[in-house]
């Protein structure tokens, strides 16, 4: 998901506070919690964009749904979102504290999509080859299995991508033989 930049300003404001007071960390597995939950209930998504719902009803059942589950520091932070009427943004900041703290540790995210699960010699290859490219970078491999590959790999980090999938090749090939250069003489 891409972070706009409105969120990743809340999110930079909340990582230096939590630099601040120290609890980086915690903050870190609160914002996980938080984005995984609004991703994962569509219920709550409406209620968190309805205009017709008001803020300290929002506030209860934020409170309810966290309740004893986040941290002092990110309830207090999902508050002034409420009041400042950017509820609806409360998954992209938590998304955008993840990539804010991926950048603060030098944490690279490749994301992989292969045909079948990588294997433990394959999942090191491309580590290594990652390692290679970002020198001095910690790279987290995402994972994840897409049959229409037919086989290969697809590796996205950051901008870059490399597709070495059968399915890229097969689709090169198709264009190649769709320029017929056959010249039939009459």
């Amino acid at each position: 998901m891409n972070v706009s930049p409105v969120a990743y300003r809340y999110a930079r404001s909340l990582m230096q506070l939590a630099q601040e007071k120290g609890e980086v960390e915690a903050v870190r597995e609160d914002m996980l919690l938080v984005a995984a939950t609004v991703a994962a209930n569509p219920d709550l998504r409406i209620m968190l964009n309805s205009p017709v719902i008001k803020a300290d009803m929002k506030n209860k059942v934020l409170g309810r749904v966290f309740g004893g589950q986040i941290g002092r520091m990110a309830e207090r932070f999902t508050n002034i979102l409420v009041r400042k009427g950017r509820e609806s943004m409360l998954q992209e900041i938590a998304e955008g504290y993840q990539h804010a703290y991926r950048i603060e540790h030098n944490i690279l995210m490749a994301e992989v999509r292969s045909a079948i699960p990588l294997t433990d010699e394959a999942r090191a290859q491309v580590k290594q080859m990652a390692q290679d490219r970002y020198p001095g970078k910690s790279i987290i491999l995402n994972e994840t299995v897409d049959p229409s590959l037919i086989g290969g790999v697809v590796i996205r980090i950051g901008d870059e991508q490399i597709d070495a999938s059968v399915s890229r090749r097969l689709s090169d090939l198709r264009r190649k033989f769709s320029e017929n250069p056959y010249i039939p003489e009459i």
